[in-house]
């Protein structure tokens, strides 16, 4: 096992980044991509349900079940054995406080250091914190229960409700917030307003940190929400690599 030089840090080390130091984190879902953001010092990382799309091409990401998202999470530990994970709770496996204490235990046993959950659900965040469980909450868009992926909060009534849920959020135990896909204006003043680390996907800049699904990142899969920046664009190196390998084995080249 490598060693990258770094320390995993805590939900109190994330608590004190507000104010402080922007929080950058990205989602993983493989072993080889998890080595190479842990020696980048990428400080946290997100095992997604969002994999379900990305990766395996489903139209939802409540197709995604508990027994793949803890293959994914144990696959991203030996990658990143000194970073801190996030375990994304698939739909469904936070029904009820005791599920999802049940399902967020086997996250911690597969590798996770925290669980995200989707939505108000004030009394399943209290019970787990209640239980020694790290909890991130995320509102504004959230996918497992939307009806589109189209922007949130738009609406004065809407926008309020999105911003009592972050408040309560914070009150109920959650150390840090995921914002995604809502107005910049409204980003910013849930940000200002809560005490604990706001991150935002689509959010806009006045979060207290960004993250980015990792195929967004790397510009693999040829399709990119708006609100998303392609630092590569591994698509068409794919295509080039594996058509130079065709045409190599074709004219005997290869091996």
């Amino acid at each position: 096992m490598y060693n990258s030089g770094i320390m995993k840090k805590n939900e109190n080390d994330f608590r004190k980044m507000k104010n402080a130091e922007p929080v950058v984190m990205l989602t993983a879902y493989t072993y080889p991509v998890a080595r190479c953001l842990e020696l980048v010092n990428i400080p946290i990382l997100l095992v997604g349900d969002t994999w379900g799309m990305v990766e395996m091409g489903f139209s939802s990401t409540r197709d995604v079940t508990m027994d793949q998202m803890c293959d994914h999470i144990a696959a991203v530990r030996r990658g990143a054995p000194e970073t801190h994970i996030i375990g994304d709770l698939p739909y469904g496996s936070d029904a009820t406080p005791e599920k999802a204490l049940k399902n967020a235990k086997r996250f911690i046993e597969a590798g996770a250091d925290s669980v995200k959950l989707e939505g108000p659900k004030y009394n399943v965040i209290e019970f787990l914190v209640e239980n020694d469980i790290d909890v991130i909450g995320h509102t504004g868009l959230t996918p497992q229960t939307a009806p589109n992926f189209k922007q949130a909060g738009k609406q004065k009534k809407e926008a309020e409700r999105i911003l009592q849920e972050a408040s309560q959020m914070e009150s109920r135990g959650c150390f840090m917030i995921i914002l995604e896909h809502i107005p910049e204006e409204l980003g910013r003043e849930i940000t200002k307003r809560l005490k604990i680390p706001v991150v935002g996907i689509g959010a806009g800049s006045g979060c207290d940190g960004q993250v980015l699904v990792i195929n967004d990142l790397l510009g693999l899969g040829g399709y990119w929400p708006p609100f998303s920046k392609q630092y590569a664009h591994l698509d068409r190196i794919i295509q080039t690599a594996a058509a130079q390998f065709a045409k190599e084995v074709k004219n005997g080249t290869f091996p």
